[in-house]
């Protein structure tokens, strides 16, 4: 097994944002190694509203989290990027271990 350093970077947002396929054309033009997006069921915003999903209220406006991990430098450069083009306000980042398998 090999092991490498890597950052793992979360954005979050929320549906109706139009952000999801421009933040997704910048990490596939970043060559970043692993990017995940998740659909959040609830969630609470910035202003304190709760948005849920329901079978009556079927909504638009609920959380994204796309999450993405790379080498430190590659990570640094995604962010930088997304920033840059999409003004995010809520993006954290912590340092991992990568485990793969030897090939």
């Amino acid at each position: 097994m090999t092991t490498k350093d890597v950052v793992i970077a979360r954005i979050y947002t929320m549906e109706g944002r139009d952000l999801l396929d421009r933040a997704l054309e910048i990490l596939h033009g970043e060559a970043i190694e692993g990017v995940t997006v998740l659909r959040g069921i609830a969630g609470i915003g910035a202003s304190g509203e709760i948005h849920t999903s329901s079978l009556i209220d079927l909504s638009l406006d609920l959380p994204l989290i796309i999450e993405f991990y790379d080498e430190p430098a590659k990570v640094e450069k995604a962010i930088a990027a997304l920033q840059s083009n999409l003004s995010l306000k809520h993006v954290v980042s912590w340092p991992a271990s990568l485990h793969a398998a030897d090939s």
